[in-house]
C-alpha cells in the first residue's frame, strides 16, 4: 500500500484572503516577523499498490478533475515514505 499527498495552493496572481487575515491575526497573537502566509489543502490519498507512474498518473488525473480548481489553483504529488 503507498500514500501519495496532493497539496493544493491558490496560484501566486490570485488573491488569498484568509491568508491574508491569517497573516493579520498573527502579530496579535505574539508571533513576529511573518511577511505573508498562503493557505492551501492537503489530501492523502491511499493506493491499493504501489506509487508507481501509473498510480501517479491516476492520482494526477485525480487532482485535475477534482481535488484542484486548475484555473485558480496548482498542486504538487509526493509520495509519502
Amino acid at each position: 500500500m503507498a500514500r501519495v499527498i496532493v497539496d493544493v495552493m491558490l496560484k501566486p496572481e490570485i488573491l488569498d484572503p484568509q491568508g491574508q487575515a491569517i497573516a493579520r491575526a498573527l502579530p496579535r497573537l505574539g508571533f513576529a516577523g511573518v511577511t505573508a502566509v498562503r493557505q492551501g489543502k492537503r489530501f492523502e490519498v491511499d493506493l491499493e499498490g504501489p506509487a508507481d507512474e501509473a498510480a501517479l498518473a491516476e492520482v494526477r488525473k485525480m487532482a485535475e478533475t477534482l481535488l484542484a480548481n486548475p484555473v485558480i489553483e496548482d498542486f504538487t504529488l509526493r509520495v509519502a515514505e
